[in-house]
């Protein structure tokens, strides 16, 4: 196992599950989109697969934290600190949108 997986398997299958989830709704909006369905019903489907998707970012940016950052951190490697310092600058500026739901 490399540093960037998970050693949680709870996690991994949380993470699985939700993106599943996500998948399924993403279907449903194609299927809802052939179907001619109503917009609203279509809009509140895509705001559902988002959160979806927005959940399994907050879970993978947690287990991130917790794990991969906190280990860099407590090195001795100031070099390692900053390169993950500078990943979560970079992180927080590409998905600040992420929320925990």
């Amino acid at each position: 196992m490399n540093e960037h997986e998970s050693d949680h398997p709870t996690n991994r299958r949380k993470l699985l599950t939700r993106l599943k989830r996500a998948e399924g709704q993403v279907a449903a909006v194609r299927r809802m989109l052939e179907e001619d369905a109503y917009c609203v019903d279509i809009l509140t489907q895509i705001a559902a697969a988002r959160g979806a998707l927005e959940k399994v970012g907050h879970l993978v940016l947690s287990d991130h934290l917790e794990h991969c950052v906190q280990s860099a951190l407590r090195s001795d490697d100031p070099e390692a600190r900053q390169e993950k310092l500078d990943e979560l600058m970079d992180l927080f500026e590409r998905f600040g949108g992420l929320q925990g739901r």
